[in-house]
């Protein structure tokens, strides 16, 4: 016959003690990790709403383009400073599936296009030689609308500037439409969009 196993009410006390403890600082953990996300949360809506407060000085509104961190890629481009990646609305990604700009087709109203744009830095960590993103330094958009914008080929053109430090973005006040419209008269016959969408 074994002997019984059967704990001490002393030992069963301490054991039930022990239990509580470990609940309640696994209560305290999990209520110090929601605070901490929720501060993230807070965080984070309150840079958005700051972001999509701002208006260029020729009226487009970043808020006009919410949601573009999630847009399709349509292109790249690597100038000596930076790093670029243009992304695009889904009713712009449908137009270039279409066939946009081509063919005298032009892009529909409402279309969307920004250059993400960051400072480049050679990858510590690659086994060769590349430039990956760095510090983003900026936003430059684009949106067509013909009636608010008539004497630019129907495209709104804006810069909005990103602070690394303070982690804001400001409206570039040098940046206007007449001037993004000059460098882009050269793509005139592709409505006025350099990039076309590449294949994948």
């Amino acid at each position: 016959m074994t002997g019984s196993t059967r704990k001490s009410p002393a030992e069963e006390q301490r054991k039930g003690k022990n239990e509580m403890h470990a609940n309640r600082f696994a209560i305290v953990a999990a209520t110090a990790l929601l605070s901490i996300l929720g501060g993230v949360m807070l965080c984070a809506q309150d840079q958005d709403k700051d972001k999509y407060s701002l208006i260029s000085p020729d009226g487009v509104a970043f808020s006009d383009f919410k949601g573009y961190e999630d847009w399709s890629a349509v292109s790249s481009a690597h100038q000596e400073e930076v790093l670029k990646v243009i992304v695009a609305n889904p009713e712009m990604i449908k137009a270039y599936k279409s066939g946009s700009p081509v063919d005298g087709h032009s892009f529909p109203e409402g279309s969307m296009i920004v250059k993400l744009q960051w400072k480049p830095k050679k990858s510590t960590e690659a086994p060769f030689v590349v430039d990956v993103p760095d510090v983003f330094k900026q936003a430059f958009v684009m949106e067509k609308d013909s009636k608010r914008f008539p004497k630019t080929g129907g495209w709104g053109y804006a810069v909005f500037n990103y602070d690394a430090a303070s982690g804001k973005f400001t409206p570039d006040p040098t940046a206007h439409a007449d001037c993004g419209n000059t460098c882009h008269m050269a793509v005139k016959a592709k409505d006025y969009i350099f990039h076309p969408y590449q294949v994948r």
